[in-house]
């Protein structure tokens, strides 16, 4: 009997879904949990974008913009960009699949650093691609080990920069000098979910680096600054020849009415960008010195998240914070056993993490 589906699906292991914070309180016994775990802006949504939400309720019977002209054309004037070189998406993991369907063939090869953001090996095996990972040098992405797992069959590469889990960030000497030594026939995905956390003004940025290698296409969210995650609202930008061949294949009305609405006016909502920004730096600095006093080690972070080096393994100490309302993320499906994930929360929160941690260790 022949194979009902092809080999990449067959290798997957289906992305396993949190319960509901409610559920977990219910059967722990717990009250007041907290969330740690997915990079998640501590603040909650725009009150902007809400507002502006509520106010298009009541249009729900209607198809979006199918075009997405007035986000793309008030993105277009936050980027410096003609709408034609922006695509918006069901969020940026939609993109992510968009470009595979795009521009990967069955049995073409794509290339990533590993760890990373798990959703790129899921999407390219998915869709009958091959990819190869090339592993990280003290955390951070290495260019060299990228560069030498390309072969002629070498379609797209991604590149997760500021990277997930590790939080470090490539400078910009270093990614334009990687672009200009590759292929000029390889699309280059530069991921920058968490570019607007960043501090070092060394760090590539792809609006600078994009003009520069012809096929490099980026992309951004409104997920994690902007607090929209439950929306599902992402965009990328790249020359209009790569736009163009995206629009082919994307599906009409793909980012949908209220996302759009939302997301044009937190672009607007400059004091909670900037308290958000304050929030996770001044949070940053409270948990790199609660950590200290207690000895563990952690890495440094370009991003409003980062990971801590635990005691009997990410697992472990996941279950144990979990019984105690604290939802940290266990890096075992990273290949980081030793490590879990937290995200800057409020104060309070922040404080019940590290008044847990050392209560559990």
């Amino acid at each position: 009997m022949k194979s009902l589906t092809h080999k990449g699906v067959e290798e997957l292991i289906p992305y396993p879904p949190g319960k509901p914070i409610e559920e977990l309180e219910r059967e722990l016994g717990i009250r007041n949990s907290i969330k740690l775990a997915s990079n998640e802006n501590p603040l909650g949504p725009s009150p902007m974008a809400v507002r502006a939400i509520m106010e298009k309720v009541h249009g729900l019977h209607r198809y979006p913009d199918g075009s997405g002209y007035y986000l793309k054309t008030r993105l277009g004037k936050e980027l410096g960009l003609p709408i034609e070189q922006i695509i918006l998406g069901n969020g940026s993991n939609e993109l992510i699949e968009l470009v595979i369907r795009t521009f990967l063939s069955a049995e073409e090869h794509v290339v990533q650093a590993f760890p990373t953001f798990l959703v790129y090996e899921k999407v390219v095996k998915g869709a009958g691609g091959l990819i190869s990972s090339a592993p990280l040098s003290d955390f951070r992405i290495d260019l060299d080990a990228v560069f030498e797992k390309i072969t002629p069959k070498t379609k797209i590469l991604f590149i997760n920069n500021p990277n997930n889990p590790t939080g470090s960030a490539l400078k910009r000497d270093q990614l334009l000098g990687f672009l200009k030594k590759i292929p000029n026939d390889i699309v280059v995905v530069l991921d920058e979910a968490y570019i607007e956390f960043v501090t070092d003004e060394g760090v590539a940025n792809g609006l600078d680096l994009f003009k520069e290698y012809p096929l490099l296409f980026v992309l951004r969210t409104f997920s994690k600054l902007y607090g929209l995650a439950g929306l599902r609202i992402g965009y990328g930008f790249a020359s209009e020849r790569l736009i163009d061949y995206m629009n082919r294949v994307r599906q009409p009305f793909n980012a949908n009415l209220l996302a759009q609405a939302g997301a044009i006016a937190a672009l607007d909502d400059k004091e909670f960008v900037a308290r958000t920004l304050q929030v996770v730096q001044e949070g940053l600095r409270y948990l790199y010195r609660g950590l200290g006093e207690m000895g563990l080690n952690y890495i440094p972070t370009q991003t409003n998240f980062f990971l801590i080096k635990v005691p009997s393994g990410g697992k472990e100490i996941y279950n144990r914070m979990l019984k105690e309302g604290v939802i940290v993320r266990s890096m075992d499906s990273y290949g980081l056993p030793e490590y879990i994930r937290i995200n800057v929360g409020l104060p309070e929160e922040n404080e019940r993490f590290i008044r847990t941690l050392k209560k559990i260790l």
